[in-house]
């Protein structure tokens, strides 16, 4: 009997799934027969008006509150609100990914994307040798593996599936055509990102996520826990670091930017200090963000703060 009702449940489970995603798909789809332009705008302006209506906004409210105590309420309203529209922008350009990204070096008129770091992009392509890029959730950080791509780039993606299998798999195969090989983020993905630093490639992550039982660090002040991955792989492979990220510029355009090498924290016995390297990545994701913190996405529970938001 037990295995019966377990059987239903998980069969009403996968419908309510299936008819989710139906419903997104449908929607994206009809948002496909619009321009880019219209259609970005309008899911930004429909987004602003929604998500302050979710519970999701009570916790982006406190999230600000913490970060940024020195801001009125007002202004820390404007950055959640703001941020809203940002994230429906992000649904948006996902449907018409193919057409944002025309960046062309060739081009003498600027295109929707520009992109900032293009030496390292070439000596990163034309001198193999195994490297990390990471990033954060700003702007619209699809972007940055898809000129990897263009620009020929041998990059192995790490990312999280959506909850929702059927929207997962319609992801994941989206993602795979246009930014090379993927790995979803999961138990043995760490051993799937070191066989590709060990085959001398590159390898691209985020460095902003919760993770439990993590580094214990800071961010905004604030202590968090801290992904050790990117600091334990280079003391394995002693691998190169970029920091990239993307930046939305006003009329639905971006800036690409993959910055200099830095140099990764080292002990009194020049091994890599994994603690300090946690701290110096979220030093740098938080640099960015206080220059557009519309842009990060303040709705993911950084600071394992939900549970007190209950009740």
């Amino acid at each position: 009997m037990k295995m019966l009702i377990t059987r239903i449940v998980l069969a009403v489970r996968h419908t309510q799934q299936w008819l989710v995603a139906q419903a997104v798909f449908g929607f994206l789809n009809l948002l496909k027969l619009l321009p880019a332009d219209p259609a970005i705008r309008f899911i930004d302006w429909l987004m602003r008006q929604i998500g302050p209506l979710t519970p999701r906004h009570r916790l982006m409210l406190v999230n600000l509150a913490n970060a940024y105590p020195e801001k009125t309420e007002a202004e820390r309203a404007a950055i959640a609100v703001a941020s809203w529209g940002h994230m429906g922008r992000l649904a948006a350009e996902y449907v018409f990914l193919d057409r944002l990204f025309d960046f062309d070096p060739q081009a003498t008129e600027p295109g929707r994307v520009e992109v900032e770091g293009i030496p390292i992009f070439l000596d990163l392509r034309d001198n193999p040798r195994p490297f990390i890029v990471f990033t954060a959730h700003t702007g619209n950080f699809e972007l940055l593996p898809v000129a990897g791509n263009a620009f020929g780039l041998n990059v192995t993606v790490m990312f999280r599936p959506p909850n929702n299998p059927y929207i997962a798999e319609k992801v994941f195969s989206f993602r795979a055509a246009r930014m090379g090989k993927l790995v979803p983020s999961h138990a043995g993905s760490s051993f799937a990102l070191a066989r590709q630093l060990e085959a001398g490639k590159g390898i691209g992550v985020l460095v902003d996520q919760k993770f439990q039982k993590g580094l214990k660090t800071d961010f905004f002040g604030r202590p968090v826990q801290t992904n050790p991955l990117l600091a334990k792989l280079v003391r394995q492979f002693d691998c190169e670091v970029y920091p990239a990220r993307c930046i939305r510029l006003p009329n639905n355009r971006f800036r690409l930017e993959i910055e200099p090498r830095i140099e990764i924290p080292r002990n009194e016995k020049g091994a890599i200090d994994v603690q300090a390297t946690g701290q110096m990545l979220n030093d740098k994701v938080e640099s960015w963000v206080r220059e557009h913190p519309e842009q990060w996405l303040w709705y993911h529970d950084r600071w394992n703060i939900k549970h007190s938001l209950k009740g």
